[in-house]
């Protein structure tokens, strides 16, 4: 973790009182139920981890969404399917709620959909030894749906979620988010207005760490315009730079002047230039033809952009936005952005719930549980809903290789895990 950012989330850790308590008689009922049903969740898993679930299979993330919907309905919970309009190309989101007036209002966030899609090889849950499992999407994050019903199963045999309010959102497209936004995350935003906590069950980093920030993203592209002509008049003043030129001194002054800032990253991901370019928004995929006696006339670069705050995500626009202005003779150029994920930022409130989960894993005597640094990981649904609600994220399974096929998850932490989210949960629907 970064020296800076991690002094300061220290210094606000340390400002926020600890509190802290042995396992009451409660909550060692709740964690014996869990240990009844473990084997059980895992079989559950494997179960949804066969079902295809990749974003672009409409009908396998709905498929995964009745499964979790039907067990949601037996523990009492009143639940509903939303589907997107059909022009976006998404499935549907699964919503889950109990309604009541009791303690904190929670939100507990997941996601059905997985990186492979249908023609993926990597299709089938298979045990690699007693422990581990290959299992596409199982840790990110089938696994961490699974660990969501299986504490509130456990919270509702012990008749525990009595007047509690509790959504559980379960989106069906975080790998690939659904168009426009304003469309695909209202229903999540909505959620999180009636909350006062959300919890976001993604890939945990370890029993040591959870996730009280994440960088926000957003795409930029850059098109430049040379002009055309015989390269031996290249750098006269009728002819100029050329565009490939002067795409190369954007992406170099980007890397001097805008690179530096903690926390800020950005990356050109694809760069096309020559005669002519052609580039295919849907694929990402393009192509260029040019001749090296011939002046380029077009370049382009489609990239990301990394940041913890919208105020280190309209600097760097702006200093980008400045250079691209700044052409070399006979070129333009133009830069614009997209906006994808906002950040989720290390506030106090988020602090607080760190220090509750730390005093419940202290308390089950599975260790400290640490701020983890947001450098290391990617954005999330719980960014979304970071402006209006209290979170942490990263309280899924553990696991490796997530979006590759060698992804693996631990099913001996799944028990564990979902002692801590069922003793968390408790906790907090019993605060005022």
């Amino acid at each position: 973790m970064t020296s800076k950012f991690y002094l300061a989330l220290l210094a606000l850790l340390l400002m926020l009182p600890l509190s802290a308590q042995k396992l009451s008689r409660t909550e060692k009922k709740i964690i014996s139920t869990i240990e009844k049903n473990n084997e059980e969740a895992i079989d559950f898993l494997e179960k949804v981890v066969n079902i295809n679930s990749g974003t672009l299979n409409l009908d396998g993330v709905k498929e995964v969404g009745m499964v979790f919907k039907d067990a949601f309905n037996d523990i009492g919970f009143e639940t509903k399917w939303i589907e997107m309009p059909e022009e976006m190309n998404r499935s549907g989101h699964l919503f889950a709620e109990t309604s009541g007036t009791k303690g904190k209002k929670l939100l507990l966030i997941g996601h059905l959909d997985t990186v492979f899609e249908e023609d993926s090889p990597f299709q089938k849950f298979t045990m690699v030894n007693d422990s581990i499992a290959h299992a596409p999407g199982g840790n990110d994050m089938k696994g961490g749906n699974v660990i969501v019903l299986y504490a509130l199963r456990a919270l509702q045999e012990q008749g525990l979620l009595n007047d509690a309010q509790i959504i559980v959102a379960y989106t069906g497209d975080e790998e690939s988010t659904g168009k426009p936004l304003s469309v695909s995350r209202k229903d999540l935003i909505d959620a999180a207005k009636r909350s006062d906590i959300a919890l976001g069950f993604e890939t945990s980093t370890g029993f040591n760490y959870a996730t009280v920030a994440r960088r926000g993203s957003s795409g930029w592209a850059v098109e430049v315009e040379g002009k055309r002509a015989h390269s031996s008049g290249i750098f006269n003043e009728s002819n100029g730079a050329g565009a490939i030129f002067e795409m190369s001194r954007i992406l170099h002054e980007f890397y001097t002047d805008v690179k530096g800032e903690e926390l800020l990253t950005f990356n050109p991901g694809v760069l096309l230039g020559g005669t002519f370019v052609n580039f295919d928004e849907i694929t990402s995929k393009g192509d260029a033809y040019g001749k090296t006696n011939v002046v380029a006339q077009k370049a382009m670069v489609k990239g990301g952009l990394r940041f913890i705050s919208e105020e280190q995500k309209e600097r760097a626009r702006a200093k980008m936005r400045e250079i691209v202005a700044n052409n070399l003779p006979q070129t333009s150029a133009s830069i614009t952005f997209t906006d994808s994920y906002p950040a989720m930022q290390p506030t106090e409130g988020n602090l607080a719930l760190l220090k509750t989960l730390n005093e419940v894993s202290l308390d089950l005597k599975q260790g400290e549980v640490l701020a983890y640094d947001p450098g290391k990981r990617g954005a999330a649904d719980v960014s979304f809903i970071a402006e209006y609600v209290d979170g942490l994220d990263g309280l899924g399974t553990m696991g490796s290789n997530a979006h590759t096929p060698q992804e693996t998850v631990n099913l001996n932490t799944i028990e564990a895990l979902t002692k801590r989210t069922a003793i968390l949960i408790y906790r907090l629907i019993n605060t005022k």
